[in-house]
Formats: C-alpha cells, structure tokens, sequence
C-alpha cells in the first residue's frame, strides 16, 4: 500500500483524540485512559497564600488545559527535581562568573525562567523520544544514548536513520555473490579472503591485522560457517553502547564511545545515500555553503559513487572529524563484490577510553591521508569554500577539506 509519513506530531494526535473522544491505542489514547490526566511536564511556580503551585502541562492535553496544582498533590519526583534543575541552570548561565545563590523564598518565576524550562522539558522529551527511534530503527544489540546538556537543540528535522545503504533512483548495484566458502572452521584454503587474492583481516580475537588501505572480505549469506565466524565482523554491526552528544564548541552533535575500545576493534560502518560522482558535486556546493561535510567518496576502485550522509545514515552521521582521529576507514565486501560500491567501516587506531568522543579523518581514504599540502591536486569539487576545522588537535590543518 502507498503511504506517507503522518506530519502531525504525537502531541497533536494525542490532543485530536481526547477532543473527539476517540481513542488509538498506537498513540497511547485507550478508553481507560481517555479522560485520565498525567503530569507531562511542569511550566511555572508561584507562592500563593504561603502555599506553593506548580503550572502543569498535561500528558496528551493541550496547553490551554494547563492547570495550577499544589506541590502536594504532585506525585513525580523526577519531573520536579528536572524543573528545579532547569531554573538553577538558566540563572547560573544569567550570572556566568559569579556566585549563584538560589532564593527558596522567590514567590514567582521570571516569565524569561518559566520559558526556559519549558523549552528545555520539551526538549527534554522530544530528545527521549529520539532515543526510542533510533533504538527501534538499529539492528545491532549495542544501546544508542542521546544528550545534550549544552544548549536548546533537539533532534535533527531531516535525518532519517538507516542500517545500510540507500541507493538513489537509477543506480544499478552489481551484486556478484552466488556461492561462499565451504569452510566449517574459517579461515581455510578456499576461505572468501583468500579466494579474492587477499589475506584473512582478523586475528583470532577477531581484532583487526591489515594495514589500512587493504580491503576486508567477510564470509557472506552464501557461506557454509555459522554466525560465530571469525570472518564476519562488520555485518553484525556496532558492538559498542554509543552516545549521540551536544558539544560544547560549536562542532554541533559528536558521538562518544560508553565502553572501552580497543585497538584495532570495529566500531561502525558509514552508510547513507549511494549517489553518482556528478551529484555529488551538486550536492556539495549546497553542503559547502552551509558549512556541512556528509559527502565520502567510494574511490577504492573508481570514483563513480559517492555516499551522502546528509539525510540519510546511521549513527556515523553524527561523528566529527579530527585532524588526529581515532578511527580509521576500510572498504569491507561481504554480500557485494561491486567493487564500486564497498562497505566503509571505521575501526580504532589506539585504545578509546569510555567517555571518548570518536572521529576520523574526513580526508582519509584507506591508506591515504591527505594533507594541506596534497589538497592542490584534488578534483574542482574538492576545492570550494572550505571549511574551517574546530578539531583542536596539535597536528590541527586549519581545514575540513
């Protein structure tokens, strides 16, 4: 059936349902819960009369249903202890270098506090419910966490997660995969890497041996070994619990690692829209003047692709780049030997500390690392307005690209 995405919020669905006494358990409106009232988020205090009063947003009603409530009928901990967290972040960023002390007698909010804290609760929801989507939309084990404690941003309008890549109308794929390997204790003789003129990738505790620049083949859907092959690395995804993060020097959103990595270790694949070279360059003048960078060029055997993760991609999308990364590119072939068109997966290259936010080299390429100095022979579409580089590395180009 022919569909499209419902551009009405959950909010509004919720408020069009309690409106028309229906009810759509999709969107969490039953028939028991239709007229039932629970504390969305809390907007405004005052002191009345000695007693204290909390504005109150509720869950699926509209805001001309918020209502005065006394703090001891409220029965939510966590939505107060937010609030009061909010208002004492809002006045220390007011008095930034100086000593805060927060008044308990204050008998009103400021209105500039009170719109504060409700934009940060919406926020606040609005980034949970970002976390749930991405979590549902992942085919790997490993948690996606989402944060921002820096400023008022929520999750990006146009970015759609994907697991793998999305071909643009009109690109053929070769897939050239018919028959695997007939190992049952890989590698052997006849093992994928070995049958395509290369060496096994891994060791035995599946950790990375090549040197970059060399391709990874991965035993495919075709090949008689089990699951727990130690040849299939990249297709079962990011293993690590990862964490999409607000940074606090205008770089925008970053990923850290919540676990320890070691070195040498998967960490994730870069997928997003497959689309021809020419696009590519369309594209990247509009990228340019925005003072965005989501193009990677699929140049391990020709330059007739390029990936665009502007709109489309995974959690590689938000990764930053780094004059002096901690992540590397490999190009992986598994279910798809177009050589055109590899799997782009990004591995360690030293022990990442839990915590860490992850980068690579936007102008990395395999075994190629392109400098200030090397960026005079590239193509006309590496050379538009470029991109002034925030990494703060020591060994910093002063550029993007």
């Amino acid at each position: 059936a022919w569909y499209v995405p419902c551009l009405a919020s959950l909010e509004t669905l919720q408020e069009l349902c309690r409106k028309e006494n229906l009810s759509c358990k999709s969107i969490g409106i039953t028939n028991r819960s239709l007229k039932s009232y629970e504390v969305e988020y809390l907007c405004d205090y005052k002191v009345d009369e000695g007693t204290a009063y909390y504005l109150v947003k509720w869950k699926g009603w509209p805001e001309s249903s918020n209502t005065w409530e006394p703090q001891k009928n409220l029965k939510c901990p966590l939505l107060l202890q937010n609030f009061l967290s909010d208002k004492k972040e809002y006045l220390s960023r007011m008095r930034e270098g100086k000593a805060l002390q927060v008044r308990n007698n204050i008998k009103a909010l400021k209105p500039a506090v009170a719109d504060y804290i409700v934009k940060k609760a919406k926020q606040r929801i609005a980034l949970q419910r970002w976390k749930e989507e991405l979590n549902r939309k992942k085919n790997h084990k490993a948690m996606i966490l989402v944060e921002n404690t820096v400023d008022l941003e929520g999750p990006p309008l146009d970015f759609y997660y994907i697991n793998e890549y999305k071909t643009a109308p009109g690109i053929n794929v070769i897939n050239g995969i018919t028959t695997g390997c007939e190992c049952t204790d890989c590698p052997a003789e006849k093992c994928c890497p070995k049958e395509a003129g290369f060496i096994l990738a891994y060791n035995k505790r599946k950790k990375l041996k090549i040197q970059p620049g060399l391709p990874i083949y991965e035993c495919n859907s075709f090949c008689r070994c089990g699951p727990d092959c130690p040849n299939r690395i990249v297709q079962k995804g990011t293993p690590y619990s990862l964490c999409i993060f607000r940074t606090n020097n205008g770089r925008g959103w970053g990923v850290k690692t919540l676990q320890k990595i070691k070195t040498n270790s998967f960490v994730m694949e870069y997928v997003g829209e497959v689309i021809t070279s020419e696009e590519a360059e369309r594209r990247g003048q509009l990228y340019d003047n925005q003072g965005n960078t989501y193009l990677f060029d699929l140049d391990y055997d020709s330059d007739e692709f390029t990936v665009d993760a502007a709109r489309y991609g995974n959690v590689s999308h938000f990764v930053n780049h780094s004059c002096d990364p901690n992540l590397q590119v490999f190009n992986v072939f598994i279910d798809n030997l177009d050589l055109r068109l590899p799997r782009i997966a990004l591995f360690s290259t030293r022990t990442i500390k839990a915590g860490e936010e992850l980068t690579f080299d936007y102008q990395m390429k395999g075994s190629i690392d392109l400098t200030a100095d090397s960026a005079d022979g590239l193509s006309p579409s590496k050379k538009r307005i470029r991109t002034v580089c925030k990494c703060g590395a020591v060994c910093c180009r002063g550029y993007l690209n």
